[in-house]
């Protein structure tokens, strides 16, 4: 019995030490966070649609693949809804996303239940790698997600892509656009 509760204490304590030293690895630097309640609206209230599926498919077949280049000191996102509309792309998958980036500006949902509460995550002096890019471009509007690694030790930050992330040695996004409409797939009324 004294083995067991010395090897219980042992393992509190090894707990203790390993998220202490996962607290020490967080990205360093001038990281704020903010949390946005967005006030509840009537559509906030209604109830989900028995008309719309629970589950449903969009088939289509890309029509082409563009790769994109965005280079130093340029805003990611700014630069994507550039070449979004100087392409002339309405509907897409955004497939991958790579490069180095001066700083970032993200945020991610923070609550369960309508209306839906989000953090945003600014870090624009925090040099990142980025690693990986998907999302959809919905009737020209993009809709990206990013994870990214920060800091000596490589701790991952991921979200919904902010104006406010600059680009640094350069970043190259490649994107498959499709031959029909996405439709309301990113609507978060169709429910």
């Amino acid at each position: 019995m004294k083995f067991a509760a010395s090897f219980f204490l042992s393992g509190l304590f090894l707990s203790g030490l390993f998220l202490s030293a996962i607290l020490l690895c967080a990205p360093a630097g001038a990281q704020t966070s903010n949390l946005v309640r967005h006030p509840a609206t009537p559509e906030d209230r209604r109830p989900n649609d028995p008309k719309v599926p629970d589950a449903y498919a969009v088939t289509g077949k890309f029509d082409r693949i563009v790769v994109m280049r965005i280079k130093n000191k340029a805003d990611l996102l700014r630069g994507m809804e550039q070449l979004v509309k100087k392409e002339g792309i309405k509907d897409a998958v955004i497939l991958s996303g790579i490069g180095s980036l001066r700083g970032y500006h993200v945020h991610n949902v923070a609550s369960r239940d309508y209306p839906v509460d989000d953090v945003f995550t600014k870090a624009p002096t925090t040099p990142a790698n980025l690693n990986a890019m998907n999302g959809y471009i919905v009737n020209g509007q993009i809709h990206c997600h990013v994870t990214m690694a920060v800091g000596d030790k490589a701790a991952a930050i991921s979200g919904h892509l902010e104006p406010g992330t600059e680009v640094l040695t350069f970043a190259i996004v490649t994107v498959g656009v499709l031959d029909k409409p996405l439709g309301r797939v990113d609507d978060q009324t169709y429910r």
